[in-house]
């Protein structure tokens, strides 16, 4: 699993919980606490998904533009995240007269796909809707918009 899914997902619950206004990539970057580069090509990719609709200059920003209760986690990790769980360098090799060297690869693949499509399944289970409503009761808010986002531990809106 790679960062972007993170971003993605903290994105579209933080558009959730305020899903009547506008935000800037510098405020979701701010409560998402990375940067605001890093926020503008995942909502990029959220956007050319249908997830989020953007407005540019003056009073633009993104906002949500799909119902949070119908988007799966495993929607939003096939699009940032797919093929992530296989490491980029495997041992072995093909070529080698070992049989567990040459092998070794091929074995681990199988093991790393099959381990994604069960964490897919795992992620199919939660909507962006039910992370909103696990976040509202670890801070025992039951209500959208009851008390402001802080960004990174700040009580502060932007």
């Amino acid at each position: 699993m790679n960062s972007e899914f993170t971003i993605a997902v903290h994105s579209l619950v933080l558009l959730a919980y305020k899903p009547d206004h506008m935000a800037t990539s510098d405020y979701i970057a701010h409560n998402v606490c990375t940067h605001p580069a890093r926020v503008r090509k995942v909502m990029g990719c959220l956007r050319k998904a249908g997830y989020v609709a953007a407005k540019e200059g003056i009073g633009g920003g993104f906002i949500l533009n799909c119902d949070p209760a119908q988007v799966t986690l495993a929607e939003i990790y096939r699009l940032t995240s797919i093929g992530s769980i296989k490491p980029g360098w495997c041992s072995g090799d093909e070529e080698a007269d070992c049989m567990v060297a040459g092998n070794m690869a091929a074995v681990m693949d199988d093991i790393y796909q099959e381990a994604e499509q069960q964490m897919i399944r795992f992620l199919e289970r939660f909507t962006v809707s039910d992370v909103l409503d696990r976040v509202r009761k670890m801070t025992g808010k039951a209500a959208s918009g009851e008390a402001g986002c802080s960004p990174c531990g700040q009580d502060k809106e932007s």
